[in-house]
């Protein structure tokens, strides 16, 4: 097994610009959860660098046996590619899901987030979680959204993203038009205005947009939907954190495709 103990090794250079996104296709895997789960997804890991603490469990004898490059690297040098404070002692560069548009409608009956504009990487991967942990079938995020397989929404995803169809940097009105084209009803999230979302009808083929931090959605995703969506809360609360809001959309339709729906009104 290959040892790293100089920062200037071309190795830990290549882990840094897949840190930043700079190499098409590759995504970063910080953690050994992330990685676990990545294996378990099937997902193909190029290469690992493993501090010694880990460097001889377990972990790096699977990733062997896929084929991964495995090397031990020290702590110094661990610290130079890990982009986390507190390196969890293992990193690993593998290629990207590759999703496109239409295959994100392919599982029946549809249950899409679409993501405009949100800038938080941390609040894309909790999205990312929250819709398959309630049977949403996949997640589609705008050309101004946060990379979904950065590393960062990735830890925040905590393996979702690896086994749910996430689709990065798409233009919505694409996604839009193809969602109508498939007979999916659009909803748009807006925290004032909308119809309640217990009295929103989300049994059938549906595509849910939400809006980044701060701004919500545009005026023209507005009136792109077919029904605009709120969330009901005490006051003086007015809005929510994304990842939470999208959190109680996916409950709430999961909710009803399981045959609770007194109260839905369509």
């Amino acid at each position: 097994m290959e040892r790293i103990s100089s920062r200037q090794n071309p190795l830990v250079k290549q882990f840094r610009d897949v840190a930043r996104g700079d190499v098409a296709g590759a995504m970063l895997l910080d953690g050994d959860h992330v990685i676990d789960e990545a294996l378990g997804a099937g997902v193909a890991i190029e290469v690992a660098a493993f501090g010694e603490r880990l460097g001889n469990g377990p972990l790096a004898e699977r990733m062997q046996r896929t084929g991964a490059k495995i090397v031990l690297v020290t702590d110094a040098v661990l610290n130079a590619i890990s982009p986390v404070q507190t390196p969890s002692g293992v990193v690993g560069i593998a290629r990207r899901p590759a999703r496109k548009l239409e295959a994100l409608f392919e599982s029946t009956p549809q249950l899409i987030a679409m993501l405009h504009d949100v800038q938080d990487p941390g609040n894309v991967g909790a999205v990312v979680r929250a819709a398959e942990g309630c049977g949403a079938t996949g997640v589609i995020c705008s050309e101004r959204t946060a990379d979904p397989f950065g590393w960062k929404a990735l830890r925040g995803a905590m393996g979702s993203a690896f086994r749910l169809p996430v689709a990065a940097r798409q233009p919505l009105a694409e996604a839009i038009a193809i969602a109508r084209s498939k007979g999916l009803r659009v909803f748009a999230t807006t925290a004032m205005g909308g119809t309640s979302l217990p009295h929103c009808d989300l049994r059938g083929p549906s595509a849910i947009i939400f809006g980044g931090e701060g701004a919500g959605l545009s005026e023209d995703l507005l009136q792109a939907a077919d029904v605009r969506l709120t969330i009901p809360m005490q006051r003086p609360v007015e809005s929510l954190n994304v990842a939470i809001a999208a959190a109680l959309v996916f409950y709430e339709a999961a909710r009803q495709r399981l045959g609770h729906t007194a109260d839905v009104t369509v």
